[in-house]
Order: C-alpha cells, then sequence, then structure tokens
C-alpha cells in the first residue's frame, strides 16, 4: 500500500495540490453547519436555522455546474477568484446580518447569493483526471481524494459548531471564509497541476446531462447521498433514544473509519471487472450492508455494524468517479463532477429531511430503513443503466485505442 502512495505522491505537484486542495475543501464541511450553529445561537430558532442553512445548499447545488462551466471554459485562474470573491462577500454579508438582526428575507436573500461558492472538491478531482487521465494513478489518486474528503467531513463540522458554542456565534462561519479565502489562494498557485483548457466544438455546448451515462451516475450518486444523510439523522435519534447523546459521536466516526480504510485499500487494487459492473457490485454491496444497523441493539454494536457498511462506501465513489472521467470528455469534465458532487450533496439534505420525518413519526430505527430504500432505488437505477454505462464506456476506450 505504501508503494503504491509513495508512487503517487512523488509525482510532480501532487503534494502542494493534497494540501492546498485539503484546505480549500474544508469550507465546503463547514459553512452549512456554521449557519445553522450561529443562527441558533442568536436567535434560537431551529426552523430559522435549517432554512437558510437549506436555501444556502440548494443555490449551490443549482449555481455550481454553471460556475464549473464556465471553468472549463475560461480555466480556473480566470474564473475561481472572482467567483470566490463575490461568494465571500456574500457569506460576511450573511453573518453581518445575522450579528445585526436583520429582517429574515434579507437573510434568505444572501444566503441564496453566498450559494455561488465555488466547488471545489469538483475543481481538485478536475487536476486528478488532469494529472493522471487513462493512466493506473487516477484509481489511486480518487482513492486518496475520497479518504480526505472522509477526514473533511470529519473535521469540519465539529470544528464549525467548536467555535461558535465556545467562542461567539459568528465564529465558525467567520473561520470557514477565511479557510476558504486562504484554500484558494493556495489552490490557484499549483500551476503545475492546473488543467488546461480544452475547447469543446459547438456540438459539445449541450448541457453535460444529455451525455450517455451521466444521467444514471447522478441519480445513483443522489441515492447515495440520501443513505449517509439518513444514517447521519437516524445515528443521533438512536444515541438519543438509548440515552447516550455523546455516543453518536464514536458511532459516526466508526462509519466514516471503515469507508477510510477501505478507501485506502482499494486504491492500491486492480479489479479486471468493467467499470460499470464494478459500480453495480459497489451499489449491491452498499444496499445490502445498509440492513445491517436494523441488527444493532446497543450503541456498541451499531458502532461495528456502521464500520462494516461504511467500507463500501469509499470504493463505490472511487468506481463512480473513475467511470465519471471515462464517460465525460475533457472538455466539460468540471461540470460533469461538479453534477456528480451536486447529486450527493442533494441526497444527503434529502436523506437528512425524509429521515427525520418519519423518525419523528416512528423512532430512530426508520431512519436505517430510508438508507434501505435508498439503496434499492439506487441498485435499480445502476442496473437499468448498464447497458448505457457499457456503451459509453467501450465507445470513449475504443476512441482512446
Amino acid at each position: 500500500m505504501a508503494t503504491t502512495y509513495r508512487a503517487l505522491l512523488t509525482t510532480p505537484g501532487v503534494v502542494g495540490l493534497v494540501i492546498a486542495g485539503s484546505i480549500a475543501r474544508l469550507p465546503q464541511a463547514m459553512i452549512g453547519i456554521g449557519i445553522i450553529t450561529m443562527l441558533v445561537q442568536q436567535t434560537g430558532l431551529y426552523w430559522l436555522a435549517g432554512s437558510v442553512a437549506g436555501v444556502f445548499t440548494l443555490a449551490n447545488a443549482i449555481i455550481g455546474p454553471h460556475i464549473s462551466r464556465l471553468v472549463d471554459q475560461r480555466g480556473q485562474r480566470q474564473v475561481l477568484p472572482w467567483v470566490t470573491a463575490f461568494s465571500t462577500g456574500m457569506l460576511l454579508a450573511l453573518i453581518m446580518a445575522v450579528y445585526s438582526g436583520a429582517p429574515t428575507l434579507v437573510l434568505f436573500i444572501l444566503a441564496a447569493l453566498a450559494g455561488s461558492m465555488p466547488s471545489m472538491p469538483a475543481m481538485i478531482r478536475a487536476r486528478w483526471t488532469h494529472l493522471f487521465r487513462g493512466t493506473s494513478k487516477l484509481h489511486t489518486a480518487f482513492s486518496l481524494d475520497t479518504v480526505l474528503t472522509e477526514l473533511t467531513y470529519i473535521i469540519g463540522p465539529p470544528l464549525a459548531i467548536g467555535l461558535s458554542t465556545h467562542f461567539f456565534a459568528e465564529a465558525g462561519p467567520l473561520v470557514a471564509v477565511l479557510l476558504l479565502v486562504i484554500g484558494v489562494t493556495a489552490f490557484l498557485q499549483q500551476r503545475q497541476t492546473e488543467p488546461t483548457v480544452v475547447v469543446a466544438s459547438k456540438r459539445a455546448a449541450s448541457s453535460v446531462l444529455l451525455i450517455p451515462g451521466l444521467r444514471t451516475i447522478v441519480l445513483a450518486l443522489l441515492a447515495l447521498g440520501v443513505i449517509g444523510g439518513s444514517v447521519d439523522v437516524a445515528v443521533v435519534a438512536f444515541a438519543n433514544a438509548q440515552g447516550w447523546p455523546a455516543s453518536a459521536t464514536f458511532i459516526l466516526a466508526a462509519y466514516a473509519l471503515g469507508s477510510m480504510i477501505a478507501g485506502l485499500t482499494f486504491g492500491t487494487l486492480r479489479v479486471s471487472l468493467p467499470m460499470e459492473q464494478q459500480f453495480f457490485v459497489g451499489v449491491l454491496i452498499t444496499t445490502v450492508t445498509a440492513l445491517l444497523p436494523l441488527l444493532s441493539p446497543d450503541v456498541y454494536i451499531l458502532s461495528g455494524m456502521l464500520f462494516v457498511a461504511g467500507m463500501s462506501f469509499a470504493p463505490t465513489m472511487v468506481i463512480v468517479m473513475n467511470l465519471g472521467t471515462i464517460i465525460v470528455p475533457p472538455s466539460k469534465i468540471t461540470e460533469g463532477l461538479t453534477w456528480m458532487t451536486t447529486g450527493i450533496s442533494v441526497g444527503v439534505a434529502l436523506g437528512g429531511v425524509v429521515s427525520g420525518l418519519l423518525i419523528d413519526i416512528y423512532g430512530a430505527q426508520a431512519g436505517f430503513c430510508v438508507a434501505i430504500g435508498a439503496g434499492l432505488v439506487m441498485v435499480m437505477t445502476v442496473f437499468m443503466g448498464q447497458r448505457t454505462l457499457r456503451d459509453a464506456s467501450v465507445t470513449v476506450s475504443e476512441g482512446i485505442a
């Protein structure tokens, strides 16, 4: 394992990309929960906090692919400074509005404008693709990237919450904004890994979602996001029902740890199955292991069950990112990766909402049932899309050959 990752990290520019990218992606995990914590601390209104954060997330999901399309057309260095400056300004304006007790409508408008924050995970993955497209190192790079993403979501939310609760309400979002500026600035300094702009034909100017197979991937990732979002909420509810609310922290850490270990290991493997079949096997295992939490009588067993369930998460993400880079042309790669990231982000939000509603009515176990339902949808989506994915992969492979 060490040899495989050493070979990756010794590639010129990769260490700088890993460090700068890790800083740049951290705000993505901090802003949403930071807005919620800030508003709860200032107003005590959970509905307002959740709604403003939801507007930010929805706006980011809608605006993000359009920004990424512009990046594909103009280049990261030409677009990211302006977009980052605007979104930073809107985030600071939102923080000031909360501090000064501005009307609710103002908060919603500013949250929507702040949603113009660029999708840094997609920008980072576009660089991995630029460096290693068509080589075995791309598989390892996406494995490392997935593990770093997991770490981001382990570190980011507790950091944002801790800053806002221990210092002052606006501290979490303020630090997130500062990290966004530092991270993007450092990221743009890594010119050795920056993708070149690939000029697309006029025929290719249509939406990236019209590319055969990409809709299957985005829908599957949306369902995968629902699994993650519903498990998060269900674990919190389960921990509360067991009379040990704090145990949710180590239960979710076990889930992430299983994913990270599997992701690092998977990055060293070379699987002979066609990529679309790997995708199907991955989502099938994810769905089957989603049943495990229902067998848990206490928080300790649940931790073990989720550790096992989490082991399919990162490998599936690695497979789907690899598949996406195969079927999306270089001229649209950032936009395509952003749609994939958007799919899973929207799924996480949707999973949290649906599982929360069912938990209120039927109890904590109902949240885990949402994950199972989403898994079945994901399996059917990928199964029905096998032919399209295979044809798209073969067409591109023949073109390369």
